[in-house]
């Protein structure tokens, strides 16, 4: 294995993105954001509830933050689990192509 496949001298699985596709293009983006080691920093699942932690209560007010500081980025669901979140991003810039009549991604995907 090369360094080109390495990431801080370690292995690291190759990139799942699509070489073709530009991500700044409007679209509905799932994400998946991971802890560490799958460490539960986010909170914990009691009764078949999850219960967030102070840190799962951070992620859950920042993912919300987002549109705030991303004026055309609108928010999908969103799940925070015990070690990962789960979160759609809807990029909707005016004017990109392919979306219909009036440029809305949101109104087209609806």
């Amino acid at each position: 294995m090369t360094n080109k496949e390495k990431f801080k001298n370690k292995y690291r699985i190759a990139s799942a993105r699509a070489q073709w596709w530009n991500y700044g293009w409007n679209g509905a983006y799932f994400i998946t954001i991971c802890t560490q080691n799958r460490v539960h920093y986010f909170g914990e699942v009691n009764n078949g509830k999850m219960v967030l932690s102070n840190l799962g209560v951070i992620a859950y007010h920042f993912w919300n933050e987002i549109p705030n500081h991303c004026p055309f980025v609108e928010l999908g669901n969103f799940i925070v689990m015990p070690n990962h979140i789960h979160g759609i991003l809807i990029l909707d810039k005016p004017g990109d192509d392919g979306l219909g009549d009036d440029g809305s991604l949101s109104k087209n995907l609806r």
